[in-house]
């Protein structure tokens, strides 16, 4: 078994970077940003589900993508958890790094900044928080479920 910090390690070293010195740097650098610095040493079973998923939150970000995927991130997690990772998103994007986030959760989805709806395949309506609350994002994206969910026309 290989504790966190060796998991992050082996990615840096999958994407060609050499210098140990530099990856230690990268590894404490990412943590920090998810909040999980002390939580280097530790083995996947000394930690949480949330805690799990911010490491996963770390990985992607230790090659400083452009774009990071995810796919139902708060799915599995309690109410604190998400709550968690959702913060950090909101730094990771407010720092300028695009996050395109699959969710059927209406509470993840309104701390975006933009959402799609997708029906049979095709983008079938859209939304901007613009400036906004999370509350009042969270309102109409119900309103437009609602809306889909009913076959009823959409008013935007």
């Amino acid at each position: 078994d290989r504790n966190v910090h060796d998991n992050l390690l082996f990615v840096l070293k999958a994407t060609g970077w050499s210098e140990k010195q530099e990856m230690d740097v990268k590894i404490n650098e990412v943590l920090d940003k998810v909040g999980l610095k002390g939580a280097a040493h530790k083995m996947p079973h000394q930690i949480s589900g949330g805690e799990q998923q911010r490491i996963a939150v770390a990985r992607a970000l230790l090659n400083d993508a452009e774009v990071i995927l995810a796919d139902e991130p708060t799915g599995s997690l309690d109410s604190r958890s998400s709550d968690e990772v959702l913060r950090i998103f909101g730094k990771i994007n407010n720092s300028g790094q695009t996050i395109l986030m699959v969710t059927h959760s209406v509470k993840a989805a309104c701390h975006a900044n933009r959402v799609l709806f997708i029906k049979d395949g095709c983008i079938y309506h859209q939304l901007y928080k613009a400036s906004g609350s999370n509350d009042e994002f969270y309102q109409k994206i119900s309103d437009t479920l609602t809306i889909i969910a009913t076959g009823g026309e959409r008013n935007e």
